[in-house]
């Protein structure tokens, strides 16, 4: 059996698992943080594209509503707005084992199958299940090299996710999987250099990972086939991404790991969160005056220092990939939420000298702790010489560390509040995604 051969069979044993009412739950949990936060993320780039001329359409049978922007389009067109407006408040799920954020292309991609192949509520949960399950077991598997090299893994691992979680939702066959697969590698892209200075297109590698995802299932019904195994071998897969012959095996059926996903509370990028949690519990417990501060450490592990401790901050989204900027706002307001990260605090003259003021630096002991920890120790230096700290060795939305359902809850009604909701309406979309059926009413009821 090649490897290839050997993920599709695992995809597909959890594909013929029944979904009990806990994953039919936890599915729905995931669906309704991606709603929120694709709804309040295009509010932050609508203005750049609702006007484009073409790019959306009339109600017709098949169209597909661009959530947040009141307007329908293409499946594809919808695939990849979609993906990008739930990715860029940094506010969507991952998977720390990963570093992979599967909600966003996964579930962007399958609201374009339910519309256009009119799935029934059951399809389009079990799409979400292996839709993540393909994801993470992808990112699992190719990481830390995929991050050394350069990839942006929501990208490549989304790809893959999203054609195996429609495949899933179409009620594919295994070899109409193994070609989707197949279909989906060929497409996988997205380099995390798009993090940098002043780049805006973090979010389009989540975009472009539900558009790619959609269109290799496409490919797969229409029966083009793929290579026997895509994986292995000198142009495999996995040699051209990574460099390696090989890598570690793959986790089975047995294991569901939807459950390992994080759901964040701040809207900054995954690392920033310890460091974020760590300013807030510094804040509260000694009760900081921010002009009191004269020097801040971060000390932390090199995947979140890498490329995450500038403090030149040119605009929102370098906010959001920055640790000093995330601590410096949290110091001075207490909060990490979406209204923290925009012009009003990166201008303010404070935020920025606490900015300046955070030395982010790298410890090889705390590196070797990660996955199964991503520590972050906060220390302050005050006028006076004293010196306090606090150490953050999960933040808070990780599954040893969870966010429960009336925190997830207040979470997305906060966002709908932010997106212009109004409260009675939220509190039904929210009640309607966690326990109701026919999910493109409350999805057309958002359009109209």
């Amino acid at each position: 059996m090649s490897f290839t051969d050997e993920f599709v069979d695992i995809i597909y044993d959890l594909y013929k698992q029944p979904l009990s009412s806990e994953l039919d739950g936890v599915c729905r949990q995931r669906f309704l943080d991606y709603v929120a936060v694709a709804i309040s993320g295009s509010t932050l780039i609508k203005e750049r594209i609702e006007n484009y001329p073409g790019l959306f359409c009339q109600h017709q049978p098949q169209l597909t509503p661009v959530l947040g922007l009141n307007k329908y389009a293409a499946a594809e067109t919808a695939a990849l707005l979609n993906g990008m407006s739930a990715h860029v408040a940094e506010l969507d799920d991952g998977e720390r084992f990963g570093m992979v954020h599967p909600g966003a292309p996964v579930i962007s991609a399958l609201i374009s199958a339910l519309y256009q192949y009119k799935l029934s509520t059951e399809q389009f949960l079990k799409g979400i299940f292996i839709g993540y399950e393909a994801t993470i077991r992808m990112a699992r598997l190719l990481q830390p090299e995929l991050k050394d090299n350069g990839y942006h893994a929501t990208g490549p691992c989304g790809c893959v996710g999203a054609a195996m979680g429609v495949a899933a939702a179409r009620d594919f066959s295994k070899s109409q999987m193994k070609d989707a697969f197949c279909a989906a590698t060929t497409s996988a892209s997205g380099i995390l250099k798009v993090i940098r200075e002043n780049s805006e297109l973090k979010p389009y590698n989540a975009g472009q990972a539900a558009l790619n995802g959609l269109t290799a299932a496409i490919i797969a019904s229409l029966q083009f086939n793929g290579p026997g195994d895509v994986l292995e071998g000198d142009q495999g897969f996995i040699k051209m991404i990574t460099g390696k012959e090989q890598l570690k095996s793959i986790d089975g059926a047995d294991v569901q790991l939807i459950k390992r996903a994080y759901t964040k509370p701040y809207a900054a990028c995954r690392h920033c969160h310890a460091p974020i949690e760590a300013s807030i519990a510094l804040r509260e417990k000694h009760s900081v005056d921010s002009e009191s501060v004269t020097a801040i450490r971060v000390i932390t592990h090199r995947f979140a220092a890498f490329k995450h401790d500038h403090t030149n901050i040119e605009n929102d989204y370098s906010a959001k990939m920055s640790i000093p900027f995330s601590v410096a706002v949290a110091l001075y307001v207490g909060r990490a939420s979406v209204y923290e990260f925009t012009h009003k605090y990166i201008s303010d003259k404070e935020v920025q000298r606490l900015t300046k003021l955070v030395k982010v630096e790298v410890d090889d002991e705390l590196t070797n702790l990660v996955p199964e920890k991503r520590v972050a120790i906060v220390e302050l230096t005050f006028q006076s010489g004293e010196k306090v700290s606090y150490q953050v060795d999960l933040p808070l939305g990780e599954p040893e560390n969870p966010i429960d359902k009336s925190m997830l809850e207040a979470k997305s009604l906060e966002l709908l509040k932010y997106s212009g909701i109004e409260e009675q309406a939220a509190l039904g979309l929210v009640e309607h995604l966690l326990q109701g059926h026919d999910f493109t009413a409350v999805l057309d009821n958002l359009v109209h």
